[in-house]
């Protein structure tokens, strides 16, 4: 028995490491062939292999699956974090503003249209609250590829890091009442401000111990990264099963690292392979996953609609708020554009839905991953669109002789 369970572990991991090599390989033909992100190769790799059944994973997410899932996250919005300097919003309250118009604007417009097409409450609730996250994944990978820089990029980038703090508080704290139809607003509030302290107290732990590190060690040694992601890894197990939420907790590890250490950033451009491989991992993972969805006409329809009022809310959102926003109506509208990608953070609440309630949740799902896969492909390339046409991509201000344009202050 001992041995049929070695030859089975084993499988998967030759199945995994030959699809993070597909995955890599497709993912460099895809930029050099077609001028795409990156990430579109990724996660065509993922939804052929879940379509062919290639080292499929259980659905919902458990075990090491879900586990290497919330540390690729994790690793994620800890650099999303140590990237968002609190000054920034004294200088400028209203991306503050921008950031709870387009978070809230969002839940609503994607309410009140699964609502008018008949879905249950508990349902709704739950898709609406997912719909608020877009992907500092796929915006950091695609900035990456792209080496944009400028406002647009990251407004984009420091407004996905918002949205998703304010999604994995809300989302996390339903889980414990989604399946009791318990949606009174006291106890909305009440679990929202448990799971954002619990999580605050892990995310000021990190950032301690980090700091305390980060005290006799250099920024950028290996050991530094060693370290970072022992220590994301160590969080990402424990604060999840005392009901708090371990890449919220990793989102606001960074967000204090930043105040105690004076340039925390730096590092975590050291990570090189080991965060590079986490993120192909979690782009395949999540298209894998999000494939397996009932593409039913109803079904469809229902994706579609939250997918097209979810771009018109940001967008919109944020051409409504422009005016002393730092931004030009133009920069405003192509920084919501930007926001369209839902990756990994949104198939995490959605996999914890279906485990909070089997039957709220196979719901919740069945809209979620349809919108998941399509926004991901989609919204990778509207990111590479958004940022081309905004002028930050490298080639486009290299091209035209000029210089890079000026970041804002959420870049060191």
């Amino acid at each position: 028995m001992a041995g049929r369970f070695g030859e089975a572990a084993g499988l998967v991991t030759f199945e995994w490491a030959l699809l993070l090599a597909l995955a890599a390989l497709a993912g460099h033909l895809v930029q050099r062939y077609t001028q795409l992100p990156k990430i579109v190769g990724y996660a065509v790799v993922g939804v052929l292999a879940g379509l062919l059944g290639f080292a499929s994973a259980a659905w919902p997410l458990a075990g090491i699956g879900l586990f290497l899932l919330e540390l690729g996250i994790a690793v994620v919005l800890f650099e999303a974090g140590a990237r968002l300097p609190l000054r920034w919003f004294r200088h400028n309250p209203m991306v503050l503003v921008q950031s709870l118009a387009e978070s809230v604007l969002t839940y609503a417009a994607a309410y009140l249209t699964l609502r008018a097409l008949g879905l249950d409450v508990p349902v709704v609730r739950a898709l609406a609250v997912i719909a608020m996250a877009a992907s500092p994944a796929v915006l950091a990978r695609v900035v990456s590829d792209l080496r944009a820089n400028g406002p647009v990029t990251d407004r984009a980038l420091a407004l996905a890091t918002l949205n998703t703090l304010y999604a994995l508080t809300v989302g996390t704290a339903m889980l414990g009442t989604i399946d009791r139809g318990d949606d009174s607003m006291l106890t909305s509030i009440v679990s929202s401000a448990a799971v954002l302290g619990l999580s605050l107290l892990f995310g000021a732990l990190l950032a301690g111990l980090l700091a305390a590190a980060l005290r006799v060690l250099h920024p950028s040694s290996q050991d530094t990264v060693i370290i970072m992601l022992a220590l994301i890894a160590a969080c990402a197990t424990i604060v999840t099963p005392m009901e708090g939420s371990a890449p919220l907790a990793a989102l606001l590890g960074g967000i204090l690292l930043k105040q105690f250490h004076r340039r925390p950033w730096v590092w975590p451009r050291h990570l090189g392979t080991a965060s590079s491989m986490l993120n192909i991992l979690m782009f395949v993972l999540v298209s894998m996953m999000a494939v397996q969805a009932d593409w039913s006409h109803s079904i469809t329809w229902a994706a579609l609609a939250l997918i097209v009022v979810r771009l018109l809310a940001k967008a919109g959102s944020l051409l409504i708020t422009s005016a002393g926003s730092g931004l030009s109506l133009r920069q405003a509208f192509w920084a919501g554009i930007a926001m369209v990608p839902m990756s990994a953070v949104a198939l995490l609440l959605t996999s914890q839905f279906v485990v909070a309630s089997h039957s709220i949740g196979e719901q919740v799902a069945a809209i979620a991953l349809p919108v998941i896969l399509v926004t991901e492909l989609l919204g990778a390339v509207l990111v590479g669109t958004a940022l081309r046409r905004s002028g930050e991509a490298a080639h486009a201000w290299r091209r035209n002789g000029l210089p890079p344009p000026a970041a804002e202050e959420s870049r060191p």
